[in-house]
């Protein structure tokens, strides 16, 4: 698309920026540097919300004095917060020119850090709600809705609940299966199974049809864990067909029960009711690099600990050493429980270098297991009281459409 001239006029809230075109094009805002290549009126509509073609004029209906400070990062390179303003408003009027938190001076991304934790805040993308025109399509909204919302109506509390109730009979049958002493007879033990499957693949089946996107569906964590739990069950009913009651697949039985015991995987169908599980799959996914920085901190102090507790406990007096140390990797064993402070008494230094490098070890243990706590206990309360305002906001518009 042409402009009829080589400038271009910003109004942002009535007030006006005059740019060049090749500014335009060098600016860091992505939202103005992506005007110039627009083919049609719809696509420029789409980055502003109006434009004069006499005048070369583009509308924004923004914060003007946000966007003048935001110009003075332009020109200076450093940005800050605009005086009397919310934190959380500047921020928002960044993300919509094209800018970052990174952006900001570290004494203000500080001050956005602490605001955004006092108010549990997240700028990310939400699914607003669909309302399907066509009879059908409505019907399977509230369909979709009853079964990957659980607290959205009446209805999908009474199936989560019933689905709850299947997952805890599941797992007590699956527990008490293995003592010695269970009474249960083979065939009553196999028809609960039987039901309690049959329900899990009815309900996997109908979230699958009632879906919006099959593939993203297919993709989600939650379901490639149902489905997991789900397949060895009809593994096992088909290789006990093909096999009978022949006992010469020996190995075949093994992997039965390894499929077998992969059902205790149904208790993480709990985290669609709970919150409490809900959050920890969230601080974990929000908090991968912690968990990875803390894992090489273990990995290194593991690898430094163990060779030295090795070689001072065995590899200086080979005939008379501790034999519990006789190698690198059995050592990694006695730095892992020093290091969480567990220690099960099962292996010890007994010289005296040893018993100092213990010390040391539980010591180091402790600074380096809290340094990226902080940062994921933060993260937990955030997810936390995030996903309880959603739950709340639910639970208010059950009442409103009961009332």
């Amino acid at each position: 698309m042409k402009f009829e001239n080589s400038f271009f006029t910003l109004n942002v809230g009535g007030r006006r920026f005059f740019f060049s075109a090749e500014m335009m094009k060098r600016l860091p805002l992505s939202r103005l540097s992506r005007l110039h290549r627009c083919l049609s009126d719809t696509e420029l509509l789409e980055l502003c919300d109006d434009y004069d073609r006499d005048r070369n004029e583009f509308f924004f209906d923004r914060h003007s004095e946000a966007f003048s400070f935001i110009m003075l990062y332009v020109q200076h390179g450093k940005l800050r917060f605009v005086p009397h303003m919310c934190e959380l408003s500047f921020y928002n009027e960044m993300l919509y020119w094209g800018l970052e938190s990174a952006d900001l001076q570290p004494c203000c991304q500080r001050r956005l850090d602490d605001r955004m934790s006092d108010c549990f805040v997240h700028f990310f993308p939400e699914e607003g709600p669909r309302e399907p025109d066509e009879p059908e399509s409505r019907w399977l909204e509230r369909m979709r809705r009853m079964f990957e919302e659980p607290t959205s109506t009446l209805a999908a509390q009474i199936l989560a609940s019933v689905s709850v109730l299947f997952v805890v009979i599941s797992m007590v049958m699956l527990c008490a299966s293995t003592l010695p002493d269970w009474k249960v007879t083979l065939d009553q033990h196999r028809i609960i199974e039987a039901v309690c499957i049959g329900w899990f693949t009815a309900e996997c089946i109908i979230r699958l049809l009632v879906s919006r996107d099959k593939c993203e569906f297919v993709r989600r964590p939650l379901n490639i864990i149902d489905l997991l739990v789900i397949t060895p069950y009809y593994v096992s009913i088909t290789a006990s067909l093909l096999t009978g009651e022949n006992s010469q697949l020996q190995r075949a039985g093994v992997t039965l029960r390894v499929l077998r015991i992969m059902r205790i995987f149904w208790v993480i169908k709990l985290a669609r009711h709970f919150v409490g599980l809900q959050t920890l799959g969230l601080t974990l996914r929000r908090c991968y690099r912690e968990m990875v920085m803390l894992l090489v901190f273990i990995c290194v102090a593991m690898a430094i600990f163990s060779a030295l507790a090795q070689l001072l406990e065995h590899g200086l007096d080979l005939e008379a050493g501790n034999p519990d140390y006789a190698s690198i990797p059995a050592a990694c064993w006695w730095v892992i429980i020093s290091m969480t402070t567990v220690g099960y008494g099962d292996m010890y230094p007994v010289t005296v270098a040893g018993r100092v490098l213990g010390g040391l070890c539980v010591v180091s243990g402790i600074v380096l297991l809290a340094l990226p706590i902080t940062f994921i206990y933060h993260s937990f309360i955030q997810c936390y009281h995030e996903l309880k305002v959603r739950s709340t906001r639910c639970s208010h518009s059950l009442a409103n459409d009961f009332l």
